[in-house]
């Protein structure tokens, strides 16, 4: 996780400590990753951060010179960058692209209708969305990737619904994976969802044309992001 581990955003399902304001940016950190990337010689990195609304482009040229610093460094190296909405900013975005990781990730978190309960109220379902979409008319040459959490309070019908949305955005990758409390100050389990519902969730997302899709019980958003790339590219 870069620039930091205190998020300027507070949503009911997420662990990670918030604050108005995030620690100082540290402007070393790209080339101690490129650094640490070559050393471990790690073939897929990815690479993640908190929402920082207090910096004017939302960290976005930071992660831009992280994802260009393992290629200087790791030339070899695939990464996927999972970055925050930037506040729907098309040039914080364009910023983020430049820096032309393999795969870029946004999650939706969660279905249209719970977005409101599970949320900062910063973020949006229209803006998320708009972020994926917009990736893709910024290049054609990178891939997108989204996560849903189920088991949170959804219906089948809003999970169909929202994997709609994200295949009329192009994007290319799903996860789907069971919500867990963090803590019991955080939103509670409504549904252990069944493996059989997540295979058949999984098969609807193949049939909307998905390029790659995980979903089951222990899926999370990078969940096995190395295996789908290659996959994907074979």
């Amino acid at each position: 996780m870069i620039l930091g581990d205190i998020c300027t955003r507070s949503c009911r399902f997420c662990a990670v400590k918030n604050a108005r304001i995030g620690k100082p940016v540290d402007y070393d950190e790209p080339e101690r990753l490129g650094t640490a990337v070559r050393r471990l010689r790690i073939k897929y990195a990815v690479i993640t951060s908190v929402d920082r609304d207090d910096l004017s482009d939302g960290g976005a040229e930071h992660f831009s010179k992280c994802v260009r610093s393992i290629k200087s460094h790791s030339p070899g190296s695939k990464i996927e960058a999972l970055i925050p909405d930037f506040r729907g900013d098309l040039e914080s975005l364009r910023k983020v692209v430049d820096g032309q990781a393999d795969v870029i990730g946004h999650n939706i978190e969660t279905v249209r209708r719970l977005q409101g309960q599970l949320r900062d109220p910063r973020a949006s379902y229209e803006t998320s969305l708009n972020v994926l979409q917009n990736i893709k008319r910024l290049t054609s040459k990178i891939y997108t990737k989204s996560s849903l959490m189920v088991g949170i309070g959804e219906s089948e019908e809003d999970v169909l619904g929202a994997l709609n949305d994200l295949a009329a955005r192009a994007v290319d990758i799903v996860t789907i994976g069971q919500y867990l409390q963090p803590s019991r100050r955080h939103h509670p389990v409504v549904e252990y969802v069944t493996p059989e519902i997540f295979e058949h969730y999984k098969i609807e997302a193949q049939r909307l044309g998905f390029k790659h899709v995980f979903s089951g019980p222990l899926v999370r958003s990078s969940y096995h992001a190395e295996e789908s790339f290659c996959e994907r590219t074979d």
